[in-house]
């Protein structure tokens, strides 16, 4: 039936170490203007820099603010608005 005894099951293929996302197009401390275009179930507004996701708490969809990156992962940064 299959290569793995009974309830060993395996999804996906191998590891290969932590995910490269490549260069992100924020640097940390510096500052963007962006408008928030929608808000996460946590309420912080979304923004997007060149497709990459950048989560600002105490906005609302439609706000225009300037930010500051205060912190950068590998699929998201956090901001803190600045203006």
């Amino acid at each position: 039936m299959g290569y793995y005894r009974e309830g060993a099951r395996r999804f996906g293929g191998p590891r290969r170490g932590p995910a490269n996302f490549g260069p992100k197009p924020v640097e940390e401390g510096k500052e963007y203007e962006v408008d928030i275009k929608e808000v996460s179930r946590r309420g912080e507004g979304i923004a997007r820099i060149e497709g990459f996701v950048v989560f600002v708490p105490n906005t609302k969809a439609g706000d225009h603010v300037k930010i500051k990156i205060s912190k950068i992962s590998n699929r998201f940064a956090t901001a803190e608005v600045v203006q």
